[in-house]
């Protein structure tokens, strides 16, 4: 198990291709702006994206330690 942990991080640090793959029309529509309010967009979007699942999870391990409480 640490051996293929050690392996990706490897891979992720000395190989940043890999771990930069992104849409080729999403790159293309970021890197045509020039005011940069496109790429603020897409990261706002993409953070509301990773949060949600994060706050579900929370408040289901939340409601799930009341119910042990109890």
């Amino acid at each position: 198990m640490k051996t293929k942990l050690l392996i990706i991080l490897f891979v992720l640090l000395f190989f940043p291709t890999v771990s930069e793959a992104q849409c080729a029309m999403c790159r293309a529509v970021v890197e045509s702006e020039s005011d940069g309010k496109t790429a603020e967009a897409i990261n706002n979007g993409i953070v509301y994206l990773m949060a949600v699942p994060y706050i579900l999870v929370g408040a289901l391990f939340y409601f799930i330690y009341r119910k042990m409480r109890s």
